[in-house]
């Protein structure tokens, strides 16, 4: 069957997307009438995530799709620019997002950023046992299923996903034989139900000094380190130069390419520790290190920490962590036109099972944040760490201030550490409520 989009050219969806964020950033700037009214509710950073998704659910682009020619062939396509996005733009924006960084006040925030995080954890774990055994109540043969087709081992890759991530998630897959021929089943779950957190969360983000009223939440860690950077910033400030421009693009994407660079060898030797490793158990705990984008990621930031204690901090004042941002909304787009509205609808059992697990998650969250009056911040980045790991966390931090970026990757690179062991411990709670 062929299902192609009406547009399948990336040079033609990437002018569309930058089209749309562009039609968002005028309207959001409109200071009456309709669209300021909209925007005082709804966020331009959520806009950015579904407008390209109702494009995607109205078939005008897609992330990936078939076609088939004259003599019966099908052939698979994918864009590719979730992948440019993903591995180009956001270590580049995670550079110049970290630049004025002030180390010391990060790590001033607190114990609550640590508590909220592991929280998401332990709500990742207890929530799909209990999303288990809720939906076996109303639909048995949901949550059913015999030898590597049961349905307990292919929530064991969701388990791995939402609290390490993509590395995570397939060592999972791995542990448990879960059939491989079910897998897109739970592939599509994981994308239909985190994206959808992932909107509520940055609905949120739109509500947040309310939120924290509710929350009864002491701020001033947060506030003391944006009112720092934002100080550093407004003394240091100047109208970039072509010389300023080019030597920012110069730092980002030369680190970028030293990331990668270092990222490829560096998981080669971890793939090697890690076959190497006799024991089961702990060899999956470790495969994340064989993970090239988590190299990536941790070594484009280390970087730019190391870059923020030198005479390179003071790009911030031509504008560095703006064009940051710039890299992070189109990253959010291209996430955003991954998701097929109407996918909603499909499958509803085993998304029944998700949306139950996500709530288990969120009501923890909001449970803790309220007794130790942890900041929104803390609730959103704790999670998105967890369930979206080093791709959407510092797309979510970096939306309350883009000199917080940094916490989102420092949070999701404990997720990374602890995903495949905190996934086993959920497994083996879900096997046992599904028997």
């Amino acid at each position: 069957m062929d299902t192609s989009p009406f547009i399948t050219n990336d040079t033609i969806v990437f002018g569309l997307l930058m089209l749309a964020l562009g039609f968002i950033f005028y309207t959001s700037s409109k200071k009456q009438g309709f669209w300021s009214k909209f925007y005082a509710i709804v966020p331009a950073l959520f806009v950015a995530y579904m407008l390209p998704a109702v494009f995607t659910t109205a078939g005008l682009i897609a992330p990936e799709w078939q076609t088939v020619s004259d003599n019966g062939t099908v052939t698979e396509h994918s864009t590719s620019l979730y992948y440019m996005s993903s591995r180009y733009l956001l270590p580049a924006a995670l550079v110049l997002m970290t630049l004025s960084i002030d180390l010391k006040a990060v790590f001033n925030l607190g114990w609550k950023a640590l508590v909220m995080f592991f929280t998401g954890t332990v709500g990742i774990i207890i929530g799909g046992p209990i999303a288990i055994l809720v939906i076996s109540i109303f639909s048995p043969e949901t949550v059913g299923g015999a030898g590597p087709d049961a349905v307990w081992r292919g929530l064991a890759t969701l388990a791995g996903s939402w609290i390490g991530g993509g590395a995570n998630q397939t060592a999972m897959l791995e542990i448990y034989g879960f059939n491989q021929k079910l897998y897109g089943g739970m592939v599509f779950v994981d994308i239909v139900v985190a994206n959808v957190w992932m909107a509520i969360v940055l609905i949120g983000i739109g509500k947040s000094k309310r939120i924290d009223k509710w929350l009864k939440a002491d701020t001033s860690a947060i506030e003391s380190l944006k009112e720092k950077v934002s100080n550093y910033s407004a003394e240091i400030e100047r109208n970039p130069s072509l010389n300023d421009l080019m030597i920012m693009a110069a730092i980002a994407f030369g680190t970028v390419s030293f990331a990668h660079f270092g990222a490829g060898y560096l998981a080669d030797f971890f793939s090697n520790v890690v076959k190497g490793i006799e024991n089961p158990t702990t060899k999956n705990v470790f495969t994340f290190l064989d993970s090239e984008f988590f190299w990536m990621i941790s070594l484009s930031t280390i970087i730019a920490i190391l870059l923020s204690f030198t005479k390179a901090k003071n790009y911030e004042g031509a504008g560095a962590s703006k064009f940051g941002s710039v890299f992070i909304y189109i990253l959010v787009a291209s996430i955003g036109m991954k998701m097929d509205l109407t996918q909603i609808f499909e499958n509803l059992g085993l998304l029944a099972i998700g949306f139950v697990w996500m709530t288990i998650h969120a009501a923890l969250l909001i449970l803790v944040a309220k007794l130790i009056r942890a900041p929104y911040f803390f609730l959103a980045v704790g999670s998105q760490a967890n369930v979206g790991g080093a791709a959407s966390a510092p797309i979510v931090a970096s939306a309350f201030h883009p000199s917080l970026a940094t916490v989102g990757v420092l949070l999701a690179v404990f997720g990374y550490a602890v995903g495949t062991v905190g996934a086993i411990a959920c497994t083996i709670l879900m096997q046992i409520v599904a028997q």
